[in-house]
């Protein structure tokens, strides 16, 4: 097995990766294994690195050094390789997907020794159209928020939930609401305006809303969430109980699993995948179970029955 760890200095804040270069120089000093450090350059850039440790055929782990974003280039660049297993070390702004093993247990993901002597489990991932994406997906109010965030993160002081909610400002101070059909499987076609809709395969985005509470990335199928148009003054009230993952209490938002989901909309509209923007008059989201493999923290075993009991129930 081969250790590769691919770094966007550009994740999160400013020189964060710093202190991880010494830490795996430090891990691999007296080891026979073979590792390798590479930073990303430019966007994409970590997806073409990872394909190209992937094409040598070999067994390698490789370790997503920065946020959503460099977690989705990488496991674009590999997808289909049987030969990779991906990992991530958490130093983005945000890092939601990791919510998906619980907020107590994120500092385990920066533990070298952890990750290396951990387990490896199979992940479904979420195929949106030509793109796969690990954690979530959406189209509508929080697709521009998103898109919004990026010029709020890399502000001095400002976190990952403080961008999200200054992006969430900006947004509000426009036009909200976008009118969709939505098909999900193999139902009728559903038409409405809606404020946003979110697939998910982890629980959380956008620093730590629970759009999708209840999914987990091994259970075998997405997690949707969708939030009719309301007015702006309603929803201040609303997105703390949608940052807590308790939007089912309103009559306007509603929930459900599925095997895929497509919308349709009569112009091009920003689409968030996994933090990355994209411009879609339509597109379909389906899971793939199953789909990678990636390696978790030795002392998260315990998820190991959690995966299997969700097996079972498949």
């Amino acid at each position: 097995m081969r250790y590769v760890f691919i770094i966007n200095p550009a994740a999160g804040k400013k020189d964060k990766y710093l202190d991880l270069v010494p830490k795996i120089e430090e891990f691999f000093k007296d080891k026979q294994e073979e590792y390798k450090i590479l930073f990303s350059k430019n966007r994409g850039d970590a997806g073409v690195k990872a394909r190209k440790e992937a094409e040598t055929g070999d067994e390698v782990l490789i370790f997503a050094c920065g946020g959503e974003g460099t977690v989705f280039e990488i496991l674009n660049g590999v997808a289909g390789y049987n030969n990779v297993t991906l990992s991530v070390v958490p130093v983005g702004s945000a890092n939601d997907f990791l919510k998906s093993f619980g907020n107590e247990h994120k500092e385990k993901f920066f533990d070298l020794n952890e990750l290396i002597n951990g387990f490896t489990v199979d992940m479904d991932v979420i195929k949106a159209d030509e793109f796969y994406c690990l954690n979530g997906c959406s189209v509508g109010m929080d697709a521009v928020v998103a898109s919004n965030m990026a010029l709020f993160k890399h502000w001095p002081l400002v976190s990952g939930p403080m961008a999200y909610k200054l992006a969430i400002v900006k947004t509000f101070l426009g036009k909200l609401g976008v009118r969709l059909e939505l098909k999900i499987d193999d139902n009728k076609p559903i038409t409405d305006n809606l404020l946003f809709a979110v697939v998910g395969n982890g629980p959380a985005y956008g620093g730590g809303y629970y759009a999708t509470p209840k999914a987990l990335p091994f259970d075998g199928h997405l997690d949707y969430t969708t939030i009719k148009t309301i007015s702006k003054l309603k929803i201040p009230f609303f997105l703390k109980d949608y940052e807590n993952g308790n939007c089912e209490k309103f009559s306007f938002c509603s929930t459900g699993s599925c095997q895929k989901l497509s919308f349709k909309a009569n112009k091009p509209l920003p689409i968030n995948l996994d933090g990355e923007i994209f411009e879609r008059s339509e597109m379909q989201f389906e899971i793939l179970k199953d789909f990678i493999k990636f390696r978790l923290p030795k002392s998260l075993e315990f998820l190991k029955e959690q995966k299997r009991q969700k097996a079972l129930e498949i």
